[in-house]
């Protein structure tokens, strides 16, 4: 390959892994034509699968920054797939073609920026693709829209019910209060006097004590005795 043929791969290496959104590394030693073109199809139309050199992918690596995640992956016959859509989708198909086609070897990749190994692409692969979390998203918000609306519709029929029985009780306490007024009157205060008994120490108006015998009447008729004996 010419110098200028390799410095146009390890730029389209290098682009491809900057605009990626995962770059799963995968030995493809033993497959045939027909079976990588089977591969390729299985992956989708936002991922690709492509065999490189390892030289020109460990330059395009240090320009992209990733060749710390990448260190040790490149050794042997290497092919990377490149995803743009959902990884979580080229990962089942890496996955599922493999178990079918043991020639086919998943060494390990980078997702998102962050070095995945073979068991966490596994796992990745064992989760729910993007469009199925979305269309579950949709159905939960769907039910729960659901299930306000039938709470809002609900209310006036539950505030009608409280209003009748809270209007029954007020109605009721009404009646218990009236009956408790309508008792009978009649029926006199133990501690009242009754008013035509007089004061025990108060005088009989009609009767007016006569004035008292004036001690003085005995030196008077004395005074008289002397004047005339004196005549």
């Amino acid at each position: 390959m010419a110098r200028a043929e390799k410095v146009a791969a390890v730029a389209e290496l290098t682009e491809r892994f900057q605009s990626s959104s995962g770059a799963v590394l995968a030995e493809y030693r033993g497959l045939t034509v027909a079976q990588l073109a089977e591969l390729r199809h299985s992956l989708g139309d936002r991922a690709t699968f492509s065999v490189v050199k390892n030289t020109l992918t460990k330059l395009a690596a240090a320009e992209a920054g990733i060749a710390a995640e990448l260190e040790g992956l490149l050794s042997g016959p290497s092919a990377i797939a490149f995803v743009e859509g959902d990884v979580v989708e080229a990962a089942k198909g890496l996955r599922d073609f493999a178990r079918v086609n043991p020639a086919l070897v998943i060494k390990g990749g980078v997702i998102d920026g962050k070095p995945m190994s073979p068991s966490e692409i596994e796992r990745l692969a064992d989760l729910e693709s993007r469009e199925v979390l979305l269309a579950m998203l949709a159905g939960a918000m769907k039910a729960s829209m659901a299930n306000a609306a039938a709470t809002l519709n609900a209310l006036p029929v539950q505030m009608a019910r409280l209003a009748g029985a809270l209007q029954a009780k007020l109605e009721a306490e009404s009646g218990a209060t009236a009956q408790a007024d309508a008792a009978p009157a009649d029926t006199a205060p133990a501690d009242a006097a009754p008013a035509d008994t007089a004061p025990a120490d108060t005088a009989v108006s009609g009767t007016d004590p006569g004035p008292a015998d004036t001690p003085n009447d005995e030196p008077a008729a004395a005074a008289a005795d002397d004047a005339s004996t004196e005549e």
